[in-house]
């Protein structure tokens, strides 16, 4: 009977997610492999080496969480969640400091990044919330699960590592369109995000390079008159807000809503610009313009940019990269390691890479209509935020049109911790998948 069950659940195994995963491993690892090589030809980094002994941890760890069963154990996550969170304050105390943020513990040569794997706790934490909240309004639902957040983002925002803090939103996003939260909430998030970047970089952005004629420019970068119009927006914002409790008119609610975003948005840039570091803050700015700082901060972008153009239709070959193996792009093996795809592999070699990322995305989709429980929907759901988010980024990084946020390519890029997190990832919706037609 056993012996049944068990071959039930195994050919139940979305074998598609779990085919695409292990074939990007592969393709990280023949770029890590091929960035540890100079222009001569001599091997200069071992990296492929820790990549592939990570790669056969990770797998047992993707076995184990595939046999787990979270969702019988669903009242018990608050564990992992409060170990995660403990881990991070041990690492705030305690942690190594690497690229200007204490965000590693361990001994030596060995550690981990305790950010990465808070991600998966979290998002298991706030599945059962949103699971025991099905009758729950909009606004407590959306409450809640901001102040479930607020936990592990301040701690990691105190590393400070903005990039990891930055992928706990999507996350919750999808999360919360999966708990039937009303749009306008989920907009309403969305737009603050949007308008605390726009009011972070455009002021300094503006101060960097200042324009007489301009202004708008002189307005931004003149700190009374943006208190000025902080006021102004907070003092409408109120006003709209008792207009909309006392009439009841749908103008003085929109109102509200929109002086809330630019409200929110002000001050959130304002608490962002007093966070980041200066190499933070150069960063957003190459975003905006690479030829701020070309020898800088600007370099890895622009040089990325050249590697992506110069592989043309099919690459050069592999081992075949002139600017990976000159080192003009450093982090190459991690931040950056779509750039050596693209060099040696080509237009073919990224379409392939975006074909196996895509049928990951799309079996996540799949995953959340065919499974039967809540929880697992809502584990689903934010587990692709998470996978999507670091696509998008990591991409969109290395082609200059996202800003440098050291958010690493899941299963890609170099790294055991961002490694094993995705594979123990793939692990928990392996598991999803192969329990989700049982009784």
């Amino acid at each position: 009977m056993k012996s049944q069950s068990f071959k039930r659940l195994f050919g139940n195994i979305d074998y598609y997610l779990l085919f695409s995963c292990f074939l990007l491993c592969a393709l990280g690892i023949v770029a890590i492999y091929s960035s540890g090589i100079d222009a001569e030809g001599v091997t200069v980094s071992n990296e492929y080496l820790k990549q592939i002994i990570w790669f056969g941890i990770g797998v047992f760890l993707l076995i184990a969480a595939a046999v787990f069963d979270f969702s019988r154990y669903k009242d018990m996550v608050w564990i992992l969640f409060a170990f995660a969170i403990l881990l991070l304050i041990i690492t705030l105390l305690a942690g190594k400091v690497v690229n200007g943020a204490r965000s590693w513990l361990g001994i030596g040569g060995i550690g981990i990044q305790p950010a990465e794997f808070t991600k998966i706790a979290t998002v298991l934490m706030l599945a059962r919330y949103l699971e025991s909240a099905e009758f729950d309004s909009s606004f407590k639902k959306l409450l809640m699960t901001g102040l479930i957040m607020s936990i592990p983002l301040a701690l990691i925002l105190a590393q400070p590592d903005f990039g990891s803090a930055l992928v706990f939103i999507p996350a919750a996003l999808v999360m919360l369109t999966l708990a039937d939260v009303d749009f306008q909430y989920i907009l309403f998030g969305v737009l603050s995000i949007v308008g605390v970047f726009l009011f972070l970089s455009l002021p300094l952005y503006a101060s960097n390079h200042p324009n007489p004629e301009n202004i708008l420019f002189t307005a931004i970068t003149n700190k009374n008159v943006l208190i000025a119009i902080l006021i102004f927006i907070l003092v409408i914002s109120i006003i709209s807000g008792i207009g909309w409790l006392k009439f009841k008119k749908r103008y003085y609610y929109w109102l509200s809503y929109s002086m809330a975003i630019l409200a929110i948005s002000t001050i959130g840039a304002i608490i962002a610009h007093s966070i980041l570091k200066p190499y933070q803050i150069m960063r957003l700015l190459v975003f905006i313009d690479p030829s701020i700082d070309p020898k800088g901060s600007g370099w890895n972008i622009l040089q990325s940019i050249t590697a992506i153009g110069s592989g043309g239709f099919w690459g050069k070959g592999f081992l075949q990269g002139t600017h990976s193996h000159a080192r003009y792009i450093p982090q190459q093996s991690t931040d950056f390691i779509f750039s050596i795809i693209a060099e040696e592999f080509g237009f073919v070699g990224c379409i392939v890479l975006f074909i196996l990322y895509g049928i990951l995305l799309f079996r996540c989709i799949v995953l959340i209509e065919t499974s039967k429980d809540r929880f697992s929907q809502y584990v689903i759901g934010g587990l692709l935020g998470i996978f999507a988010f670091h696509f998008m980024i990591n991409i969109g990084m290395a082609m200059g049109i996202m800003p440098v946020t050291g958010i690493p390519l899941y299963f890609v890029s170099y790294g055991g911790s961002s490694l094993w997190t995705g594979l123990i990832s793939i692990g928990i919706l392996t598991g999803i998948s192969a329990r989700r037609y049982s009784a």
